[in-house]
């Protein structure tokens, strides 16, 4: 295209800065807006359900990550008393059926 283009005086400036502000935005200003609403409601959502105060932000993530710390330490014991407890049927019948099952000549 040249530089004496017609339709480039005919243009009005005002879309150009819609048009850059579109562009800015990734799309309309109505439905980016609506997009971000949304976005911030779910997030809040997500935020709330683990536990998250968006008042005191720095002290909830810090109670997040001690929750999740204690969760784990108590996965771990009640993990060992499942096994203790399946350990407790699981390893005298093993033992039986290996000594029921061993090979009678040795």
């Amino acid at each position: 295209m040249s530089t004496n283009d017609p339709r480039a005086s005919i243009e009005p400036s005002r879309p150009a800065q819609s048009d850059s502000l579109t562009r800015f935005l990734g799309g309309s200003p109505l439905a980016v807006a609506g997009r971000l609403i949304l976005l911030s409601i779910l997030v809040g959502f997500v935020m709330v359900t683990f536990g998250l105060d968006p008042y005191n932000i720095i002290r909830s993530i810090r109670h997040l990550f001690e929750t999740i710390w204690h969760l784990g330490f108590d996965a771990i014991h009640w993990l060992w008393r499942y096994f203790l407890l399946g350990a407790v049927i699981v390893i005298p019948v093993w033992l039986l059926m290996r000594l029921v099952n061993a090979p009678k000549g040795r």
